[in-house]
């Protein structure tokens, strides 16, 4: 026998479920039967996988057994069993990434009880010592000579031995604490309350779960029972089952193909968005059964990776039973589910978005920067996914606008959509190139998640309106009138903006008059084609060092500032000119939140030129 210590995360989680009071204490059966039939559904499919695999598959079943004497309970499968370096890695540490994200946020948590929190971050075995004093697990991988027993009471170390006589599979057994009305700890060992227990959390698993030899769940489908005899109640434990969200899910989505090729599909919208949404192995949500059998657990073949949110079942007819993922990247059967379920998840969202305005804000809220994705991935389903996508804007504080929304608002002759990117809202709304829009009236969409930099340059349009950035290219809001006295007042300051990008050759490729300035003296925009320095500085935290991209320098001829400078230029003085055409330059920087060059320089010289006015 071998005593081993927990991992510092695992021994502190154990210490919150033994020691913390939560409202639900029979979620931790729920847990062991998932562990069960997750076990069970390994075994199937490396059976159809390995033939060397010489295993009986007929009877695979759960037993629950009580033993009110001995205040124990054991939940027993006949499943694929654990290795020794499997029990080691599984239970004495936390393998999977979140146990830390868990007791971060119960640190944080200000009120409420920890039960906010169980159930999200797949603590699933632990949650026995909520209920006993001590757990003793025994299991046998198929082919191993021995199995392996685990034992712990909980506290800081576990035993771990070998067992000659160990059957296939693994079994769990809680010597359980005493019944405690107080508590809320029922008595475990009654069939009633195991009876319970599994009806309203485990009845749709799929293989049997026996007590005293009785089958005491279901086990049909609920993708498979019609939608009229299915409750919600049942949807929303079948979505935690698969999803390990301790929350309802907002949205259930279900699909039935008849003719050539048919299928079942039972597709779950979150209500929060999943822990693992932008880590780079998260995983996507959608296992594959066929005729019953599951046959995968994260099916990427079945849903594009921006969906990676969306959680379900998708049960074929006619796929192979020993399908692999290189027969699935190739199978045409696969590629018209897939997208036939993409139609359906987006035309979900949009139905959401008619009719429960209010679910969809908090659907996007939770998960739009991923569903955002999809326009740069997916140009098949682009217009669907623009149809679905909420923006803030100028024209609001508080709520968001579809472009749809945008489009109707749009003024008379008004040709594109106009947006800008940035960090913040905040950032945005305080950026110069917004001026001359503001004094306008004309609406601007503020785009500050990251994948906002990337996908508005590969989209061209919405509804035939194209998109058009406030800080690149030239910006058209002149009546001809206008025009006409702008014309006029560039000739007036030709040899001025030809000065100063002499002066300014190193940092900008052209100096011009704007038409997007009212207030500010200065800002630089982006060509139509050139990358955002937000852009440029994503690539740079990612290694990728880009060309120096120089910009356009614009001035607000009517600005004071600007006015001084270009009756200094044309009177013929030069003295300090060009220490103002940087200054100027700097302050444009500055002004969209931009870096200096040479911060130390411009200090100086804006040192300098306070120092004159004393």
């Amino acid at each position: 026998m071998e005593t081993l210590e927990f991992q510092s995360e695992a021994r502190q989680l154990l210490q919150l479920m033994i020691h913390s009071i939560y409202s639900n204490k029979d979620t931790f059966l729920r847990e062991l039967v998932s562990n069960a039939s997750d076990a069970l559904d390994k075994l199937r499919l490396e059976s159809f996988r390995d033939k060397d695999m010489q295993v009986d598959v007929d009877d695979l079943h759960i037993v629950i057994e009580s033993d009110p004497a001995e205040r124990t309970l054991t939940v027993r499968d006949n499943g694929i069993g654990m290795t020794r370096e499997d029990v080691v890695g599984l239970i004495g540490t936390i393998a999977k990434s979140g146990t830390a994200e868990f007791l971060k946020q119960l640190k944080e948590q200000q009120s409420g009880s920890a039960s906010d929190l169980i159930g999200q971050f797949g603590i699933g075995f632990y949650s026995s010592f909520m209920v006993a004093d001590k757990v003793t697990l025994v299991t046998r991988y198929p082919h191993a000579e021995k199995g392996v027993r685990w034992e712990s009471t909980g506290e800081a170390t576990y035993t771990i031995d070998d067992v000659d006589d160990a059957p296939q599979g693994t079994s769990v057994t809680l010597h359980l604490k005493p019944s405690d009305d107080e508590d809320r700890l029922p008595d475990y060992t009654e069939p009633a309350k195991i009876r319970e227990i599994v009806k309203r959390y485990s009845d749709f698993i799929t293989w049997p779960v026996r007590l005293g030899g009785e089958d005491i769940n279901s086990r049909k489908a609920l993708w498979a029972r019609p939608a009229s005899e299915v409750t919600e109640e049942e949807y929303a434990e079948f979505y935690r089952h698969i999803s390990h969200d301790w929350n309802a899910p907002l949205e259930t989505i279900r699909m039935q193909a008849e003719g050539t090729f048919e299928y079942q599909a039972l597709l779950f919208l979150p209500a929060q968005a999943p822990m693992d949404l932008f880590m780079r192995d998260g995983k996507r949500g959608v296992q594959l059964y066929v005729k019953r059998v599951f046959i995968m657990e994260d099916c990427a073949e079945l849903m594009p990776e921006y969906l990676r949110f969306v959680k379900g079942v998708v049960d074929a007819a006619d796929l192979s039973l020993n399908v692999s993922r290189e027969i699935l990247q190739q199978d045409r059967q696969i590629q018209l589910m897939r997208r036939r379920l993409v139609k359906k998840v987006l035309s979900s969202i949009k139905s959401l978005m008619g009719t429960r305005p209010d679910d969809y804000a908090k659907l996007w809220g939770e998960v739009g920067a991923a569903l955002k994705e999809g326009l740069l991935s997916d140009t098949d389903n682009r217009d669907a996914i623009l149809d679905v996508c909420s923006f803030a804007s100028t024209h609001s504080e508080e709520s968001l606008t579809t472009l749809a929304e945008y489009v109707s608002r749009m003024k008379d002759g008004q040709e594109h959509i106009y947006f800008m990117t940035g960090d913040s809202r905040v950032a945005v709304e305080k950026s110069p190139h917004l001026e001359a829009l503001r004094a306008k009236d004309f609406e601007v969409l503020i785009l500050t998640d990251t994948i906002d930099e990337m996908w508005v340059d590969s989209v061209p349009a919405f509804d035939g309106r194209t998109f058009q950035s406030v800080a690149k290219g030239q910006v058209d809001l002149e009546t001809d009138e206008e025009k006409s006295a702008n014309e006029a007042r560039a000739a007036e300051f030709a040899d001025l903006l030809t000065w100063m990008k002499e002066q300014l050759e190193d940092s900008v490729k052209e100096v011009r008059l704007s038409s997007r300035l009212t207030t500010s003296p200065a800002c630089v925009v982006g060509d139509s084609y050139d990358i955002t320095p937000t852009l440029e500085k994503m690539y740079k935290a990612m290694g990728q060092e880009l060309p120096k991209i120089k910009r356009i320098l614009e001035l607000n001829p009517s600005h004071p500032l600007v006015e001084g400078l270009h009756k200094a230029f044309a009177g013929g003085e030069r003295d300090g000119l060009a220490d103002t055409a940087e200054l100027i330059h700097g302050l444009a920087l500055l002004a969209e939140g931009g870096e200096l060059a040479d911060p130390s320089r411009f200090v100086k010289l804006v040192a300098d030129r306070v120092q004159r006015t004393f």
